[in-house]
């Protein structure tokens, strides 16, 4: 009943307001301007941020410098709450164009749309500014936080991330990252503890799926007891372990449980071992509670079984007490050992640095790896996946999913629209992923990429519609680099020195 009750409000509150707004042809712009402000803060109040978003927009119309500020602010926070990664980069560049240098909540709120454009650089720059001339200030401890967890430096980023729980410990973002960095350093009990909090001090005018998922994920992460994840009984050993190539997947084979033989594709695009239902039965892993993933497409969303693997072993290596995704979506890979979507491993997921030597077919595992001289190096920043900076026709920097499991090099739709040029012609493609499938994707030829020295001209890429994954993974993935590009490089991914390095062949 208290629930109901405090929702009634909001809305009442918003019916009166657009019946004033109806009511107010012929005012000054700047009356206008200020009725649509109060609509769009009393939308957003009531967690209504897709509609929110218009009122905000008409509300720069004709605004005073003040209202602009405002509205402005309140704009970007709605486009992030809603995942529009494209709108919310360009707002925060808007705001951060306006007078609010000594604002360090409007600084710090811009320095966010940079970090959920996947321009990490840019956006630590902006936090690190902040946090000189306000120390104290809990959302940049926070994006500071969030980037060093992104480098690997897990410590680090928790002892950030405590120091803006201790300015602000009612902002629920802060403790959901808090978790996640928990996770990463395999505290799961405390992960667990602090996604319950998380929970608590989320708005309740109405509960989300993302409340929703932080309880299973809570219960999943309090499932393993005493058990340590990822353990590893010969850690610190250097594991080489042969694989071959079927239509462009990195292919090796071990053993779950001790069961039968089975066929792993070495997926980096993949935050999680995967398990087909078929496996997981046969390997004795049980759903323990449910979870999501996304992937290409609009379908790409997808309610998931989160289970444990006991062990898995391939050659000479083993871990144990390994979080896995359970699915078996209709959608099948021609080519590859079964007719079903392939099981999968990702060595990030394990926390364990990676090289892929294509031309002796060796996947080589460690902790740490050396310091080895590399043709091309790229910075890699792991949120949740492996990205590294790419440029697309030579002034959009964008983030690119590092994925051995992919097969081509695509682009995002957003990216495709930033580019704001009309293509000649593009050839409809149907692309099929592990989570998803997009009907729309297509080739778009003429397109220009760099990575640093290296260099594509006028090459041809995929689009695909990634809104979903970058929904879910926080920040907008503007492409994927797969087979296509790393095939020809002895390829590594240092977790401990966050660099992608290229070795040519």
């Amino acid at each position: 009943m208290g629930n109901s009750v405090r929702g009634f409000f909001p809305v009442v509150a918003v019916a009166v307001a657009l019946s004033v707004v109806l009511g107010a042809a012929g005012a000054p712009s700047s009356t206008l301007s200020a009725i649509q402000l109060e609509l769009g803060d009393l939308l957003f109040a009531d967690e209504r941020y897709g509609e929110a978003i218009p009122a905000y927009r008409r509300a720069k119309e004709g605004a005073e410098p003040g209202q602009l500020v405002r509205a402005s602010s309140g704009l970007l926070r709605a486009l992030l709450l809603v995942a529009e990664f494209h709108g919310a980069y360009e707002e925060a560049v808007f705001l951060d164009s306006l007078d609010i240098a000594d604002d360090p909540e409007l600084r710090t709120l811009a320095a966010d749309g940079f970090w959920s454009y996947g321009l990490f650089a840019e956006a630590d720059a902006k936090y690190d500014e902040v946090l000189t001339r306000a120390p104290s200030n809990a959302r940049a401890r926070h994006g500071m936080a969030r980037s060093l967890a992104a480098r690997s430096r897990h410590e680090e980023a928790l002892t950030e991330i405590q120091a803006a729980l201790a300015v602000d410990s009612a902002d629920p973002v802060l403790h959901h990252t808090h978790a996640e960095i928990l996770r990463g350093l395999r505290r799961y009990e405390a992960a667990a503890e602090a996604l319950e909090q998380y929970i608590d001090v989320s708005p309740k005018i109405r509960e989300s799926r993302q409340t929703e998922w932080a309880r299973s994920e809570a219960r999943f992460l309090r499932s393993f007891g005493e058990r340590v994840p990822f353990e590893m009984p010969r850690a610190g050993e250097v594991h080489t372990l042969p694989f071959r190539l079927v239509r462009d997947k990195i292919v090796v084979r071990g053993r779950i449980n001790g069961g039968e033989p089975v066929e792993l594709v070495v997926d980096s695009g993949a935050e999680q071992m995967v398990l087909s239902q078929e496996v997981a039965e046969n390997a004795g892993v049980r759903a323990i509670t449910q979870t999501v993933s996304a992937g290409v497409g609009e379908v790409g969303l997808r309610g998931l079984d989160f289970g444990r693997v006991d062990s898995l072993e391939i050659g000479s290596f083993e871990v144990r007490n390994i979080p896995a995704i359970i699915k078996n979506p209709p959608l099948a890979l021609a080519g590859l050992p079964s007719p079903r979507v392939p099981d999968s491993i990702s060595p990030i997921a394990f926390g364990l640095s990676a090289i892929i030597d294509y031309r002796n077919s060796h996947l080589i595992l460690a902790e740490d790896l050396p310091d080895e001289p590399a043709d091309v190096e790229l910075p890699m920043r792991v949120q949740r996946l492996a990205v590294v900076r790419g440029v697309v026709n030579g002034d959009h920097p964008k983030s690119f999913v590092v994925d051995t499991g992919g097969e081509v090099i695509s682009i995002s739709l957003g990216t495709a629209a930033a580019l704001r040029v009309i293509p000649t012609r593009h050839i409809p493609l149907r692309v099929f992923g592990t989570s998803g499938w997009d009907k729309d994707a297509f080739l778009l030829p003429g397109v220009n990429l760099a990575f640093r020295e290296i260099e594509y001209d006028n090459f041809s890429v995929v689009v695909l519609n990634l809104h979903r994954p970058s929904a879910l993974i926080g920040f907008h993935i503007g492409g994927i680099i797969g087979h296509d590009f790393l095939q020809h490089y002895r390829v590594t991914m240092d977790l401990n020195r966050s660099t992608l390095r290229l070795n040519r062949y």
